[in-house]
C-alpha cells in the first residue's frame, strides 16, 4: 500500500513532549527522501524537518535543538521527537516522502496529518 499514515497527535501541555510516527511501506522506506511538515491554523503549510535516504538530516532555523527527526528502516517508520512544545507549534503535523523510481520520474507522498495542540 503506497500510503503513509500518522499517529501520536493529541493535546500536551507548553514544556511537554510528544512523539508523531509515520508508517509506510518498504519501498518509500528504501529509497525515499522523507520530511515532516506542519500547518497551524490560518498558515500556509511549513517544513519542520526532513531525513534523505541517506540519513542526513536538517531543520527549520527555529526548531532545531527541540525536535529530533529519525527513520527505521527496519520498521518502515519515520519519527519526529518534540520537546520544550509551545502553543505556537499547534498544528496539522504531515508526513511526506519523495521518491525518485527513475531519472525521469519524480513521486510525492502525503499522509492525511494527525494533530498536535499545546495548550494549558
Amino acid at each position: 500500500q503506497e500510503q503513509l499514515v500518522e499517529s501520536g497527535g493529541g493535546l500536551v501541555q507548553p514544556g511537554g513532549s510528544l512523539r508523531l510516527s509515520c508508517a509506510g511501506s518498504r519501498r518509500i522506506f528504501r529509497i525515499g527522501d522523507m520530511a515532516w511538515y506542519r500547518q497551524a491554523p490560518g498558515k500556509e503549510r511549513e517544513l519542520v524537518a526532513r531525513v534523505d535516504s541517506g540519513g542526513i538530516t536538517n531543520y527549520a532555523g527555529s526548531l532545531k535543538g527541540r525536535f529530533t527527526i529519525s527513520r527505521d528502516n527496519a520498521k518502515n517508520t519515520l519519527y519526529l521527537q518534540m520537546n520544550s512544545l509551545k502553543p505556537e507549534d499547534t498544528g496539522v503535523y504531515y508526513c511526506y516522502a519523495h521518491v525518485r523510481p527513475s531519472i525521469e520520474g519524480s513521486l510525492e507522498y502525503w499522509g492525511r496529518g494527525t494533530l498536535v495542540t499545546v495548550s494549558s
